[in-house]
């Protein structure tokens, strides 16, 4: 069994051409990177849970797998927010928190750019509503210097409504902008791709006493991630073709 979407014909002329555009970008990244600009995919991994297993791991011997006990503590969770930089394979600034809120993400935005304040970004983000907020308005037009008059959310202006807010922080004369990945297709953000690891190789196995220590350990596997595997993926996903 696969499962399948069915789309009408104005759905499928979006998605084809916001898959299209993200699928250059990636394809643009190395170069665009020797240019200065940044491209850079972000997510959120919501509800990571520090969980504690109730008896210590036996450990594989030949002839037999590991085994785990199948009851456990749980300690809390955290949410993660990464950056995959598509041209190096790094992940940027990592935000651990409680919370995922639109001043969560705004401020791990802010986080981000200040790793290179003068540069161009791209961040390829999906649908979700943090990433078409006012505190992230806000923020892109302080950050490009942008005297604007931005109104007031459900009133008027820039703010006032997500199509409004989506067509400001999408403009292409902005130093920092947004790219969003078509609706009901996460998988064309990168960073889900780099989540897969860290599920895979801490997540799934590791036993965790707190969110303190749940928190510890993403961050050392990230460094080590940096440190030793990264490297950017090859992506030969086109898009769909214009005609058939």
């Amino acid at each position: 069994m696969r499962y399948w979407l069915q789309l009408d014909e104005a759905d499928q002329a979006s998605f084809d051409a916001a898959a299209k555009q993200v699928s250059n970008l990636y394809r643009r990244a190395a170069v665009l990177h020797q240019r200065g600009v940044h491209v850079v995919c972000c997510d959120e991994k919501t509800g990571i849970q520090a969980s504690e297993r109730a008896s210590q791991t036996r450990s594989p011997i030949p002839g037999s797998v590991e085994q785990q006990d199948a009851h456990y503590i749980r300690h809390g969770t955290r949410t993660l927010i990464a950056n995959f930089e598509v041209a190096t394979g790094q992940i940027l600034t990592p935000s651990l928190g409680p919370t995922r809120n639109e001043h969560d993400f705004a401020h791990h935005v802010s986080r981000t750019v200040a790793l290179d304040p003068d540069a161009e970004w791209i961040f390829i983000v999906d649908n979700l509503n943090t990433h078409v907020s006012v505190s992230l308005v806000r923020f892109v037009a302080n950050a490009c210097h942008l005297h604007l008059d931005l109104g007031s959310k459900g009133h008027c202006g820039i703010l006032r409504s997500v199509s409004t807010r989506m067509h400001f922080l999408t403009n292409t004369q902005h130093r920092i902008r947004f790219v969003y990945t078509p609706k009901r297709a996460s998988w064309l953000n990168q960073t889900e791709l780099w989540f897969s690891i860290l599920v895979r190789r801490l997540l799934r196995r590791a036993s965790f006493v707190s969110v303190k220590h749940l928190s510890d350990r993403i961050r050392a596997f990230i460094k080590y991630f940096n440190k030793t595997m990264a490297k950017p993926f090859k992506w030969t996903y086109r898009g769909r073709p214009w005609t058939i």
